[in-house]
């Protein structure tokens, strides 16, 4: 026993931005406990919104934000020395604290906002700049750089796609960790550690077994919807700034 302890990692990331299969490959990693979108039942009650699967999401997961924060800075399951929470940016809704992040060690995964709006449309009829987290996530990534007094770490989706082993072995580097060749391949199918929601939302991640395809060209969007990324890109652009790839 070294007596080190965990190191607890939030990765910062709205929706449709490769989260899931990220988790995954931190789940496949035996030294690893995951969570799964921990503020999930919580953002449903207080923002009223109608996902689907709202109401069993609420009833099986916590919903007092309070409850949630002491989970993610408390015992880490298992006693694993890593623990991975999947966090999405807008759960994270204006009046509530954020200062909580910075008793973890925090990372942010960024994804191009016009593919992020092709594949969120697909499963949704409707989404706006709310939805999609690029706001909020800058504001969280400002809560912690401004604590750090430097960027933290940020990655690009696309260059998870077209370098999973690189790009993991700088993210693993800058969290303190040692990479793993157990990151980029893991079994198709669904985990235990999977939020209830995931038989909606996670069809392609419970088909995949690692990092596979390569980034394609940008997708084709309707007039609104390209409006909308218009909208989200210079939140993107801002955090692009800061990705390993730009500094490397």
């Amino acid at each position: 026993m070294t007596g080190k302890p965990p190191i607890r990692i939030a990765m910062w990331s709205g929706p449709r931005n490769l989260s899931t299969a990220l988790m995954y490959a931190f789940g496949n990693r035996p030294d690893c406990a995951c969570w799964d979108e921990p503020f999930y039942a919580f953002y449903l009650k207080q923002s009223g919104v109608d996902h689907p699967l709202r109401e069993d999401v609420m009833a099986a997961g916590e919903t007092s934000f309070g409850r949630v924060v002491e989970r993610c800075l408390g015992p880490v399951p298992e006693g694993k020395p890593v623990f991975y929470q999947k966090h999405m940016t807008h759960h994270m809704l204006a009046g509530f604290d954020r200062s909580w992040v910075l008793g973890l060690t925090n990372a942010f995964l960024i994804r191009a906002p016009e593919r992020v709006i092709a594949s969120y449309s697909r499963k949704r009829q409707t989404v706006t700049l709310r939805d999609i987290g690029f706001l909020e996530q800058c504001e969280i990534f400002d809560v912690v750089a401004d604590r750090l007094g430097a960027a933290p770490p940020v990655i690009d989706a696309d260059d998870l796609l077209a370098d999973p082993r690189g790009t993991l072995g700088r993210l693993c580097a800058d969290l303190g960790i040692r990479f793993s060749d157990e990151m980029l391949r893991w079994p198709a199918g669904p985990r235990d550690y999977d939020g209830l929601w995931a038989r909606h939302w996670y069809g392609a991640a419970w088909r995949s077994t690692g990092f596979a395809a390569e980034p394609t060209s940008e997708p084709e969007l309707p007039g609104h919807l390209r409006h909308l990324a218009d909208e989200a890109r210079p939140y993107y652009e801002r955090m692009h700034c800061f990705s390993r790839t730009e500094q490397t």
